[in-house]
């Protein structure tokens, strides 16, 4: 997989259909860990709430769950799956809580509740793109820094750090299918005399 979409940050929002109120929060989650652990956050500071219904979806394994938490089948965690799958998210997990005003919505209008609640919170999260990069080390001396310092952006890497001592070494994060031609480029304007390294790999947000 060389990008994925996901969630920006922890965010959430509400609203209230017919005396009932629908907080929805999001979260970023990488293991079902993460997951379970934020639903039962949510649990515990709502936990006077009628219902917390859940879903999450994770790139590790295709894992998707989600649960009703006592709404009728299908009414809570499906549909808000189904906001997630919709917007092609992964790496996340939502709750929304709700707080029974006395009116019943019925199974349509349970499922627009909770649909909505998904999506408002998606909203105020923001929705971003991580791209599959390589971290790459280059070092090299102080006459071919000042160089270098100007072609890494105009090869598509982007600086993460500058290590400054008998040598210069700068670590560069770029697009996994960009390495190639930055290893080329980097032979080519210093005439062989310097290669970048790969010393890991990462997801970080596609500029």
């Amino acid at each position: 997989m060389d990008e994925y979409t996901t969630i920006k940050a922890f965010a959430s929002d509400e609203f209230t259909e017919r005396r009932s109120r629908f907080i929805g929060h999001v979260k970023p989650a990488a293991s079902e860990e993460e997951a379970a652990a934020f639903i039962a956050e949510c649990r515990d500071k709502y936990w006077d709430a009628s219902h917390n219904v859940y879903a999450y979806i994770l790139r590790d394994g295709q894992t998707r769950r989600y649960s009703d938490d006592g709404e009728p089948q299908g009414t809570g965690g499906v549909p808000v799956l189904e906001v997630l799958q919709r917007e092609g998210l992964t790496d996340l997990v939502c709750v929304v809580t709700r707080y029974f005003g006395g009116v019943l919505l019925g199974a349509g209008g349970l499922v627009r509740a909770y649909s909505h609640a998904a999506a408002i919170a998606l909203g105020k999260a923001g929705i971003v793109t991580m791209a599959h990069c390589a971290i790459l080390d280059i070092a090299c001396d102080y006459s071919f820094y000042g160089k270098l310092a100007v072609c890494i952006p105009e090869w598509g890497g982007i600086v993460e750090d500058t290590q400054f001592g008998g040598a210069v070494t700068v670590r560069v994060r770029i697009h996994a299918t960009l390495v190639d031609s930055f290893c080329a480029k980097l032979t080519d304007a210093s005439n062989g005399r310097f290669q970048a390294v790969q010393t890991g790999e990462c997801f970080a947000a596609a500029d």
